[in-house]
């Protein structure tokens, strides 16, 4: 029987990869000559550290910028309220989330079954398994996913005959 997963996964070197080109135009702006502006990654947190908010703000938006260009959808970034560190000072977490957590597989898994399609889906830890009779089931599903969920990024693996 055809079936596919639906999984939500980033790529960690993509990330480690946009950091760098992130610390490396930080370190050539003028704006932030002789700042401790930098951003630090661990597995799947990054940790922003500036002078104040508003450079904090730029950083943030060269981080979305390099992201996107390496294809990590930023709507994966779950960004925390910067809290304040020595003298003015400021840090922000980000963490970056992956896999689906089982409130949107189960969201997931409802929307399949309310479209009434001849297709099962199941919940398998962080991904969400789908199988059809007919390959072109598939696909409609595939694009009834794309569809209706918007709010966090989502790719389709496994795809077999």
């Amino acid at each position: 029987m055809p079936s596919f997963d639906i999984v939500s996964e980033v790529d960690k070197q993509e990330i480690r990869n946009a950091m760098d080109q992130v610390n490396k135009e930080v370190a050539t702006r003028f704006d932030f000559k002789g700042s401790d502006a930098r951003v630090e990654q661990t597995d799947y947190q990054l940790t922003v550290y500036a002078d104040d908010d508003f450079k904090l703000e730029q950083i943030l938006d060269i981080l979305r910028t390099k992201l996107t260009k390496r294809n990590v959808d930023v709507r994966c970034l779950d960004i925390q309220s910067s809290e304040k560190i020595s003298g003015n000072k400021v840090k922000q977490t980000i963490t970056v989330k992956t896999g689906l957590d089982s409130e949107l597989a189960k969201k997931i898994v409802r929307i399949i079954k309310d479209s009434k399609m001849k297709v099962q889906a199941s919940i398998q830890s962080d991904t969400v398994r789908v199988t059809g009779s007919k390959k072109d089931l598939l696909q409609e599903v595939i694009q009834l996913v794309k569809k209706t969920i918007q709010d966090f990024p989502v790719q389709f693996q496994n795809f077999r005959d």
